[in-house]
């Protein structure tokens, strides 16, 4: 059976159609995601509800105390079963360094550790396509932050091991109008700087061999 001409084109803009529909409905979602996010932060700056502020004290004196420290990527972190060792995860979704910063004395500081894992670093700079003419002052408070974030555990008496800054994978479809390639070279830069922070106290875990693909 052969399609007339309108009935193709008649097709075709019902296609078109369906996915504008899709493509508006994908971007609907993750603004009312954002702007939920933005006055979620309103109502707590900090994401301070997130986990109790109190001191935890310590059970098993034998026990190293090891607390997982930043964004949603530490956050998703599953404590291994070490009997050496107790595993605290104080990650939070979504929160910049400059907010890590200021919960460090709520989330971190309590709880004195013996070890810090920090990942932290990529929500700061995934603010730069918004606002471009800024990006080399991003990044370079990005690094300032992490530089605090260590010096802040090393104070504590604890080794702080500072993991490079995940690359970030496939950039899902609704979140490419806001997207550039300035992050990921962003990412490398500041994974530079990371480097340049190990040294005694101070450990470097770089992830980009053990979380790269092809």
């Amino acid at each position: 059976m052969t399609l007339s001409k309108p009935t193709i084109l008649s097709i075709v803009l019902l296609l078109v159609l369906g996915s504008s529909i899709f493509l508006n409905i994908l971007l609907l979602g993750r603004a009312k995601q954002y702007y939920r996010e933005l006055n979620q932060t309103r109502l707590d700056p900090l994401g301070l509800n997130n986990h109790p502020i109190n001191a935890q004290p310590v059970t098993n004196t034998k026990q190293t105390r090891v607390v997982f420290f930043g964004d949603s990527r530490a956050a998703s972190w599953t404590s291994p079963n070490l009997g050496e060792y107790e595993f605290i995860n104080r990650g939070i979704g979504s929160q910049t360094s400059v907010q890590a910063i200021e919960k460090f004395t709520y989330h971190v500081s309590s709880l004195k550790p013996k070890i810090v894992i920090i990942q932290v670093g990529v929500n700061y700079l995934k603010i730069i396509p918004l606002f471009p003419e800024s990006r080399n002052a991003i990044v370079a408070n990005c690094e300032a932050n992490i530089k605090r974030i260590v010096e802040k555990s090393k104070k504590l008496g604890a080794v702080a091991i500072v993991t490079t800054i995940f690359h970030v994978g496939e950039v899902p479809l609704e979140r490419k109008p806001f997207w550039s390639d300035e992050i990921n070279l962003a990412i490398k830069e500041v994974n530079s700087y990371i480097a340049t922070l190990a040294g005694e106290e101070t450990l470097l875990f770089d992830t980009f061999p053990i979380l790269a693909d092809s």
